[in-house]
């Protein structure tokens, strides 16, 4: 922990429940980065497929006022 290392089995039992605190906690953040790029993957596929369907179905209006 910051750099230092502990035998493991020198820790109080405190320190271990602590420890899996940690760690569950490390697993829980990568599984949610893991979504959060998925999301992002989406949005942008999604964001692509809509410039795509403007492109197809609007023509830009040009601006009238001089």
């Amino acid at each position: 922990m910051d750099g230092v290392s502990y035998a493991l089995n020198e820790l109080s039992d405190a320190a271990k429940t602590q420890l899996s605190n940690v760690q569950a906690t490390d697993r829980h953040i990568q599984e949610l980065e893991a979504e959060l790029a998925i999301a992002h993957t989406a949005r942008a596929a999604y964001a692509d497929n809509l410039k795509i369907t403007l492109g197809k179905t609007v023509t830009p209006e040009t601006d009238t006022k001089h």
